[in-house]
């Protein structure tokens, strides 16, 4: 079992540097990497701004890029390492992908799928289901987060005060 919360922090940790490679892209920092046998087999970061696609998250991408490296949309055996609680989306496509396992670092209470808003993994409909775990550095990665939103909030202050003073 320790073994396993090893590679959880070392997977979780590699995580956190792409959630920070989508913060100084001007993106909301969450970061993925999927690992199978031990092996990265995709990596993700948020991009849906850069992209112009909604559906940009970490996750996507992270099961994008798996696809195309492995040759192969489904993706049995493999653990998904994120940064933030996946949305209902996120969750639809790593359901279809097959996904064995998701570790998240921190909840989301407003939109995440695992058990933080809705738990749409453990939904009865599917045939297929996903192991959840809590993961490594929670607060790290909701400390990125919080700190992100406070200095978009602060940018569009100064914004909002000036069209008030017209």
């Amino acid at each position: 079992m320790s073994e396993i919360l090893g590679q959880d922090a070392a997977w979780m940790r590699r995580a956190l540097e792409l959630a920070q490679r989508a913060e100084a892209e001007g993106e909301v920092p969450v970061g993925a990497v999927l690992v199978r046998e031990g092996a990265m087999i995709g990596e993700g970061w948020n991009r849906p701004i850069a992209e112009h696609d909604p559906s940009a998250h970490a996750e996507i991408r992270a099961l994008r890029d798996a696809g195309r490296r492995v040759g192969n949309y489904r993706l049995a055996g493999s653990t998904l390492y994120v940064t933030l609680e996946p949305c209902p989306m996120c969750v639809g496509a790593l359901v279809h992908a097959r996904v064995a396992r998701i570790v998240f670092a921190a909840p989301d209470l407003r939109t995440g799928a695992c058990g933080g808003a809705m738990d749409l993994v453990r939904a009865p409909v599917h045939n297929h289901r996903i192991e959840v775990d809590a993961g490594p550095y929670g607060e790290e990665a909701a400390s990125l987060l919080r700190a992100f939103f406070r200095r978009r909030r602060e940018v569009a202050r100064p914004v909002e005060d000036a069209d008030r003073a017209d």
